[in-house]
């Protein structure tokens, strides 16, 4: 797979019927390895070895309705209270991030109210902060660490 622009982490691999599967610590079951799906355990990683999230306090593909419509996010990461603090969409690494990513994202967080977003494709990375009240945002140079 692509080297990625995130630090280096040890992952779990299994081979099977030709196809490679790593270990999500989420989900706690072996996916298999698609560039998508490296970008996103790449970002799990961060956010627990690197930013100090809790596993307890992560999602991953989970299903919402927009619009009446179903709809997958990649990653969330809840505040303790139950709301939602980060969402972050993630593309495979051949992926160009283009507007397309970001108004899919915004349309995800027109439901899920959370107060930071994070769209990657492993090798970019941008993050910005909501201001729901305003309906602006401001774009960061990271994501905040876990207090």
């Amino acid at each position: 797979m692509q080297e990625l622009n995130f630090p280096r982490f040890t992952f779990r691999f299994k081979s099977n019927e030709n196809k490679v599967s790593i270990f999500d610590v989420i989900r706690k079951k072996f996916i298999i390895l698609q560039p998508e799906e490296w970008v996103r355990q790449h970002c799990v990683h961060y956010l627990i070895h690197i930013k100090g999230y809790p596993i307890s306090l992560i999602n991953v593909e989970k299903e919402l309705i927009i619009n009446n419509l179903k709809k997958r996010y990649d990653v969330i990461v809840y505040n303790t209270d139950g709301s939602v603090f980060l969402v972050i969409e993630c593309k495979a690494y051949n992926i160009k991030i283009t507007q397309e990513a970001f108004d899919q994202i915004a349309r995800y967080n027109l439901v899920l109210e959370s107060q930071y977003l994070m769209v990657t494709n492993g090798l970019n990375h941008y993050y910005c902060k909501m201001d729901l009240e305003n309906s602006k945002y401001q774009f960061l140079e990271s994501i905040p660490s876990y207090c």
